[in-house]
């Protein structure tokens, strides 16, 4: 399959002009074999940077590219974090005409963040169907502590070979499915937030984020079923949900509360020093725990609302210790602020049509305990007893308008 993505560009009804840098998007078993094919139909020549992990690089099914330089990390604690990226960028030999990535979404980091500040194109080769960011400009790094997604840049061309992705281990492709299967959550999120605030919305992509979830949720039944994973349509999904994250500049499409949790567990504040956990794992469990929530909120046909009050800096302090100063940052203008709390009481019948649409948390968890995913906070060494404070202190993390945190602004 070559995805063509022109078709998502160009003026929308949205009243914006979507663009896209990623202009080849190739998922096919073999595909690398034409790699140097699919360079030169991307006009990409010149010096060419390939970088691995001891991982991605010791692949059986690995075929390597030819490299003018390659550099391989180590994989034993390689993270998103901006000083180690920065590191190895002082291992370029010189400034490459293009840098091609071999890995996951830890190395699709690095190679963002370095073509970003390079001013360079780069080429993503996935060796998971385990997150949606080969597609995606957002860059999701660690910065003086405390995980940040910014803007960065999209690759140019991405070349998913399904030989390599179809060999990976199954509990790696179920967090994918997991991260895909988030967007029950993500897209409520954002049409809750339209209703409330008035913050821009695209019926497109959100169609796209839709397309990817529908996709994936029938890739999900047909594994619990005991069907062979489609590797071609599960690589498809993730492809999609970056292109929706892309045409945005940022991830409004694709992550929502339920994301928060992944971050909470990297963060690890108060409470959850052991949590642990790969990326779609985690947010898999915050599609459980926010469907839990947003059921019970919906069970209620009136609500009350209460002034917008800022977060309590003393709680703060006590959760987030030395990483507080960052939380206060992020929060200092906090969009709860931005909108009268009364919309939310008003559009309280829309919103509860909203979240019917989301399963029931048990309808989820049956799914994950077919497909063999993680869905028990116990998975990630997260204590029971700390299952109430999940998700207050996961909004606290980012300032973005979901609706946990407009449960801030909802009387008890």
């Amino acid at each position: 399959m070559i995805l063509d993505t022109s078709k998502y560009t160009g003026k929308c009804e949205c009243g914006r002009d979507h663009e896209l840098r990623t202009k080849l998007v190739v998922c096919e078993y073999g595909a690398l074999k034409n790699f140097d094919k699919y360079m030169s139909d991307c006009g990409l020549s010149g010096f060419r940077t390939v970088i691995y992990d001891t991982n991605t690089y010791n692949l059986p099914s690995m075929t390597h590219i030819p490299a003018d330089q390659e550099i391989i990390l180590e994989a034993q604690g390689l993270h998103s974090e901006k000083g180690l990226i920065e590191n190895m960028m002082t291992q370029l030999t010189r400034t490459p005409d293009y840098i091609v990535v071999v890995g996951s979404g830890t190395l699709m980091d690095f190679a963002r963040y370095s073509a970003y500040h390079l001013g360079i194109p780069f080429v993503a080769i996935p060796t998971l169907v385990s997150s949606d960011g080969f597609t995606a400009n957002i860059c999701s790094i660690i910065i003086d502590g405390q995980k940040k997604s910014i803007p960065m840049q999209a690759p140019d061309a991405v070349v998913c070979d399904l030989d390599i992705v179809s060999g990976a281990p199954k509990f790696l492709t179920v967090a994918g499915v997991q991260d895909i299967m988030a967007k029950y959550i993500s897209i409520a999120d954002w049409k809750i937030a339209h209703l409330v605030s008035g913050e821009y919305f695209c019926e497109k992509v959100c169609g796209m984020a839709q397309e990817a979830l529908d996709t994936m949720v029938k890739c999900a039944h047909d594994m619990a079923e005991g069907k062979p994973a489609d590797f071609e349509a599960l690589a498809y999904t993730q492809m999609l949900s970056g292109l929706s994250m892309q045409i945005l500049s940022h991830s409004r499409a694709a992550s929502g509360a339920e994301h928060l949790i992944a971050h909470l567990v990297e963060m690890k504040p108060r409470g959850f020093e052991n949590a642990h956990g790969m990326h779609g794992e985690c947010v898999g469990l915050g599609t459980i725990i926010c469907a839990e929530e947003y059921h019970k909120l919906a069970e209620r046909e009136t609500i009350e609302v209460k002034p917008f009050q800022p977060l309590d800096p003393e709680w703060v302090k006590y959760i987030f210790g030395d990483l507080a100063d960052g939380i206060f940052k992020e929060n200092e203008n906090d969009v709860l602020a931005t909108f009268d709390p009364e919309n939310i009481k008003t559009h309280w019948q829309e919103i509860r049509d909203i979240i019917a649409t989301i399963p029931s948390a048990q309808e989820i968890i049956d799914l994950y305990e077919k497909i063999g995913a993680k869905h028990e906070l116990s998975d990630l060494g997260i204590d029971e007893s700390m299952r109430h404070d999940v998700l207050p202190i996961s909004a606290a993390i980012r300032n973005r308008l979901t609706l946990v945190r407009m449960m801030r602004l909802i009387a008890d």
